[in-house]
């Protein structure tokens, strides 16, 4: 049997050394952690990239919209690495041009109306939609419904995305006011939101006759045949120059030319001309705030005859 003081002795030893190994262990994992949790810092200035937002007006419902220029918006982020565009549907004409007149989009492509008015709201025309004879306005009307004339749309209603489109709503208007109907007085306009929409409603039966314009027209005749095959174009307006493709004037110039450069050569591959076909349009092209002087005087003439508007 060992004395009591040598037990005590032993002790003391295994307490040190258990003391000693903790304390080595503390050390390791303090060293590791600081490995672990070490902060790091990139001094890549490629990899902060600048968000830029985009809109579209609503050409399309939300859904189809960034279906349709989701990839437009793919191609440019890949081909500019050091930026990121941000596509961003507007439910409507009325959110659309709140959001372009107080200056929210940096590139926007809005119908030739908010094209012209957004110049007074810090934007600058740098391109638009060629196929310039594809902007007009169509009035659309079941083939049982047994119009003939624009007289027989008297005491009648009419639908249109809204107020403030240009192809589907004002020049339809203005065509069946140089027709000899009074807008304001001989037919009930209703304004449904969509373009869509304004075509469901002459489908449905809601409304004698509805305008649109080509795009969303030949959109439906693709989706909808058999429905489509309900409805004929009756009448159709003339032309204006297509949509513009605006940037607000404190985005560098440089970079806008590098967009409208990609845009405009987006016919020049297969990949391209297959995205400019899902729009329904074969090109973009160079534009300036000149280009829309025709537009303009067209609503010059349509706000003094028809209806009052804003330019």
């Amino acid at each position: 049997m060992k004395p009591i003081s040598n037990l005590h002795e032993s002790e003391r030893i295994v307490k040190w050394r258990i003391v000693f190994i903790v304390a080595l262990l503390l050390i390791a994992c303090g060293r590791q952690q600081e490995e672990t949790y070490q902060p790091a810092f990139s001094t890549h200035a490629a990899d902060v990239r600048e968000e830029y937002v985009v809109g579209i007006h609503p050409l399309h419902n939300p859904k189809r919209l960034l279906e349709v220029y989701g990839p437009v918006i793919d191609y440019l982020n890949s081909n500019l690495p050091q930026t990121h565009f941000r596509l961003e549907a507007s439910r409507n004409y009325e959110e659309f041009d709140k959001k372009l007149y107080s200056g929210h989009f940096d590139f926007a492509m809005p119908n030739p109306y908010q094209t012209v008015r957004s110049l007074n709201s810090g934007y600058r025309v740098f391109g638009k939609m060629g196929d310039d004879d594809m902007f007009r306005g169509i009035i659309l009307v079941r083939k049982d419904s047994g119009i003939q004339k624009v007289a027989d749309l008297k005491g009648k209603k009419v639908s249109y995305p809204a107020l403030t489109a240009l192809a589907a709503t004002m020049m339809p208007q203005y065509y069946l006011h140089t027709h000899g109907l009074d807008v304001n007085r001989d037919i009930e306009n209703l304004y449904v939101g969509s373009q869509e929409s304004s075509i469901m409603n002459v489908l449905r039966g809601h409304v004698a006759a509805g305008a649109t314009w080509p795009v969303p027209w030949k959109t439906f005749q693709e989706e909808h045949p058999e429905l489509a095959a309900q409805l004929e174009v009756k009448w159709q307006t003339g032309t204006l120059p297509n949509n513009g493709w605006v940037v607000r004037k404190d985005i560098a110039p440089e970079l806008a030319n590098e967009v409208g450069k990609l845009l405009v050569g987006l016919d020049a591959t297969e990949n391209g001309r297959a995205m400019l076909r899902h729009l329904g349009i074969t090109h973009f092209e160079r534009a300036t705030d000149e280009t829309y002087k025709p537009v303009l005087n067209y609503l010059k003439e349509f706000s003094s005859t028809v209806r009052h508007i804003e330019y």
